[in-house]
């Protein structure tokens, strides 16, 4: 059910796409935007694990950099049968982990120095549960060819502004109504690609949760790292620009972009206090 809820919100945020090309290009212009959003899809699948990884200046680690981080996604790997993925540090000081890779044979997990000052084996293991669990899944894939989506989406957005400066495109006689279509373009197009983008993402996210937990077999860990890791982000944000973080803000266990109100909202990760509860159900054997 989750793989078939997913492929029908990428299949809404293509058609999304198609749409906007189809209104500033005509039927040219949506195969354009079909063609833009397979060629974005296709450079994502192959270099979106290297991109992220620069663009946090990620050093990897071996067994002898940092043992007990190196045991524990072996053993991790190992019960779930999985191959080994390459580890690296983040030299951040706000408490924070994610995985990449296109599939989980080239997968990475990623921690900040914070996370490995502040949790303990225990919760660590919880946390990389969690991120072996989308590697699993195949999370890492899926969220970026949705966030390549998004983005590509707000791109067609502010185009969609330039041609309605410019006469809202098209010929005479069906300009009035590609002006409205254009109008919605602009207004409503990024906000629904957004909240696609979100359903994509917290659907991954439970699910990460309750698979991390399995494999480490220790959900009340990972739910006392959430606890601290929530806690901790709002001292020690992510020392990153703008704009990096909204692209990946979606990879990490928990949400770098702190705040409340519509931020809060449209987080691309479900509120932390409804994880840490399904975590102890789970503990309690009620899920």
């Amino acid at each position: 059910m989750n793989t078939l809820r997913t492929t029908l919100l990428l299949a809404a945020l293509t058609a999304l796409l198609v749409w906007g090309g189809e209104l500033i290009g005509g039927t040219q212009g949506a195969v354009v935007a079909l063609i833009f959003a397979g060629a974005m899809n296709f450079f994502s699948y192959w270099y979106s694990d290297r991109m992220v990884i620069a663009m946090y200046r990620g050093r990897e680690l071996s067994l002898e950099d940092d043992p007990e981080l190196y045991h524990i996604v072996q053993e991790l790997t190992q019960r779930g049968g999985l191959p080994m993925p390459r580890i690296y540090s983040i030299p951040q000081s706000t408490p924070n982990a994610f995985a990449t890779g296109r599939n989980p044979e080239h997968a990475a997990v990623a921690v900040t120095e914070g996370i490995r000052r502040m949790l303990s084996g225990r919760e660590l293991a919880g946390v990389l549960g969690h991120e072996l669990a989308h590697v699993k899944h195949r999370d890492i894939l899926v969220s970026t060819v949705a966030a390549t989506l998004a983005g590509a989406i707000s791109y067609l957005a502010w185009m969609a502004q330039w041609a309605v400066f410019f006469g809202g495109g098209r010929d005479d006689r069906d300009r009035g109504g590609n002006l409205i279509g254009l109008l919605a373009m602009m207004v409503f197009a990024p906000l629904a690609a957004m909240i696609i983008q979100m359903a994509v993402s917290r659907s991954r996210e439970y699910g990460a949760d309750e698979g991390g937990a399995r494999l480490s077999g220790d959900p009340l860990a990972l739910a006392s790292a959430l606890r601290k890791l929530e806690a901790a982000s709002q001292r020690f944000p992510l020392q990153v620009n703008d704009a990096t973080a909204k692209a990946t803000a979606h990879m990490f266990i928990l949400n770098p972009l702190t705040g409340g109100g519509l931020r809060s909202l449209f987080s691309t990760h479900p509120p932390v206090a409804e994880r840490i509860a399904r975590l102890e159900a789970m503990a309690q054997g009620k899920i």
